[in-house]
């Protein structure tokens, strides 16, 4: 603490109403364009995803001078640009940087955007606008972004005038890395490209209206030790704060020492070790079974990182009734939001398990350990064991991303599209190492997959990199096949084909009396698709390929895609059915197709 008082006192005001740390740069004069680059290198910046157009060619002229410091990934969408610095940012904690020209290029980024402000992902968008004297003029290509962006944004703001570019870039940067972290976006008029400026960077590290992280109030610490300390049959929650705040040694260290098992949201998975003796699961729709039932059982529920999603809790009438809630979390506007806490405590979930481990007493708590085994024992005979080792029958989702698993170990990253493909990676990859997972959480955006893979392997060098996409995800964005193309990215795609939009046939089956209204697909031949972009592509339809087909995939040094062709109506279960209690979790289901 002494030293962030150290540090502030040494700031200087800027312009940007916040207070600033000089860089050593002499001041130079430089275009607005350039000043913008120049301030991308001085937050340590390396790679941009983008899309050219008019109102920002000023900028992609000078970016051909700095291609030594700045990598520019040309994506064949502005939303596959956003997907994929999501993806990068995902993987390397580091803020997104993504480019689009005005207008149609702005709009096009606004999926990517509300997908990062959802699941708290730093991604800074730079947009280009019409002249200044143009705005508000409804000129070609004028659209307006900040008012669009605005319920997405963290934070965003139109620049006129090149001398205001560094500051800004400052603040968008400083924004969306601390606290929660979010998207922010700063939309910068042409002819504030082409003005000459005197630039000079100053890093900002504090801004008066805004108090990212609160400080830690000692009773509440106390307070939730003592709960922990006298529960029988606590459970912890984990959200993807935990991987945000690097809390997962924290987190593994609580739950040793207080032997309370623990059970993650869907952007937590990779928080605490599948293989720990104290993992419980999934929560939620298609979480699993011991989690879902045992979260009515507990006397005590501790939320780390999390916000009680609505797929978490099920019917909130309904959600824990027994359980006292500790919530934990840095946005204070998620506390009580959807469940009342008991004590809640707004802070860094990483600061606050630090300060509380020393006050946390040991216990083995065997006894409420083994009710979730029992109920493991349960779910592994009637789901997980017909889903992952069939013995006849077609291809099931559940065995290919079992095989992947297995193949290729723990340091692989995942990413995937949204469907039941995706919860069949959430239950069936076996995660062992944090920060191994990006997947679309909230928003739940079909087409992600694709490009965040892209991005997730620009800022993964020399890691494993691989995606689960299902056949009508994977056609809402496959032009970023060319940009796998163009820059030979290694990812490695496993397309899991039903033929179907398949969770949405699932709801049509079991909620729509199978009334398949517009989900089934004619798709075309995936492998030919491939080899258009150059890129290896097999296709699998039985189980004796699965395995082979794999290895090659996975020991294969470029591109490589992995159609497997999966059972056309199997189900994800279990499934907490929509207003029901997360303990009436369904786990098995008799197909009426």
């Amino acid at each position: 603490m002494k030293d962030r008082l150290k540090s502030a006192e040494a700031e200087k005001p800027g312009a940007n109403g916040s207070e600033v740390s000089a860089t050593k740069a002499a001041a130079e004069e430089v275009t607005g364009a350039e000043a913008l680059l120049k301030s991308l290198v001085e937050e340590g910046v390396d790679t941009i995803f983008g899309y050219p157009g008019g109102a920002i060619m000023p900028v992609y002229d000078k970016l051909l001078d700095y291609s030594d410091s700045l990598r520019h990934i040309l994506t064949r969408h502005e939303q596959g640009a956003a997907h994929a610095a999501q993806g990068y940012a995902m993987v390397t904690g580091k803020p997104g940087v993504c480019f689009a020209t005005s207008g149609p290029g702005a709009t096009n980024l606004v999926t990517g955007i509300a997908n990062a402000y959802l699941d708290s992902v730093p991604v800074v968008f730079i947009t280009a606008q019409v002249t200044s004297g143009l705005i508000g003029t409804d000129a070609f290509q004028e659209t307006d972004i900040l008012g669009i962006s605005m319920p997405v944004t963290k934070w965003n703001a139109q620049v006129k005038n090149a001398v205001e570019i560094p500051d800004t870039v400052a603040r968008a940067f400083y924004i969306a890395r601390t606290g929660r972290p979010g998207p922010v976006l700063v939309d910068i008029s042409k002819d504030a490209q082409l003005e000459s400026m005197t630039f000079r960077y100053r890093k900002c590290t504090f801004i008066r209206s805004y108090n990212p992280v609160n400080h830690l109030i000692s009773r509440d610490i106390e307070s939730a030790a003592v709960m922990i300390n006298h529960a029988e049959r606590p459970m912890i929650l984990a959200g993807h704060g935990v991987i945000i705040s690097g809390a997962v040694e924290e987190l593994k260290t609580l739950a040793e020492k207080g032997g309370i098992p623990v059970a993650v949201t869907l952007l937590g998975i990779p928080a605490f070790s599948h293989d720990h003796r104290l993992f419980a699961g999934m929560l939620g729709m298609h979480g699993n079974y011991a989690p879902n039932v045992l979260t009515n059982r507990a006397d005590l529920i501790i939320a780390a990182g999390m916000r009680f999603d609505d797929r978490v809790t099920g019917n909130l009438k309904k959600y824990a009734p027994q359980a006292r809630v500790i919530h934990i979390e840095i946005d204070m506007a998620e506390i009580d939001k959807n469940v009342r806490a008991d004590l809640g405590i707004n802070g860094d979930v990483r600061e606050v398990l630090t300060a509380m481990l020393p006050q946390i007493r040991e216990r083995k708590r065997e006894e409420w350990i083994r009710e979730f085994r029992i109920l493991d024992r349960t779910e592994h005979e009637k789901v997980i064991k017909p889903e992952t080792e069939p013995e006849k029958g077609d291809l099931k989702m559940g065995e290919v991303v079992k095989a992947v698993s297995e193949i290729a170990g723990s340091n692989a990253v995942v990413v995937t599209d949204v469907g039941q493909h995706q919860m069949a990676v959430a239950r069936y990859y076996r995660f062992t190492d944090s920060n191994t997972l990006v997947t679309s959480g909230g928003m739940g955006t079909m087409g992600f997959g694709l490009p965040a893979v892209l991005g997730a392997a620009t800022g993964s060098t020399g890691r494993q990199v691989i995606a689960f996409i299902g056949d009508g995800g994977f056609q809402m964005t496959l032009q970023e096949l060319g940009t796998i193309m163009q820059y030979r990215i290694p990812v490695k795609i496993v397309i899991l084909n039903n033929n179907f939009l398949g969770m949405v046939r699932q709801w049509q089956e079991m909620f729509f009396n199978s009334r398949y209204a517009s989900t089934e697909m004619v798709n075309p031949d995936f492998v030919t698709l491939a080899s258009a972009y150059g890129i290896t592509a097999r296709k699998i339809t039985s189980r004796e390929d699965l395995k082979p087909v794999a290895a090659e995939m996975l020991g294969s040094e470029g591109p490589f895609i992995l159609v497997a062709e999966v059972s056309r109506t199997a189900n994800i279960l279990p499934m907490v059915e929509p207003g029901a209690s997360v303990s009436e979790v369904t786990l098995t289901y008799n197909s009426k197709s």
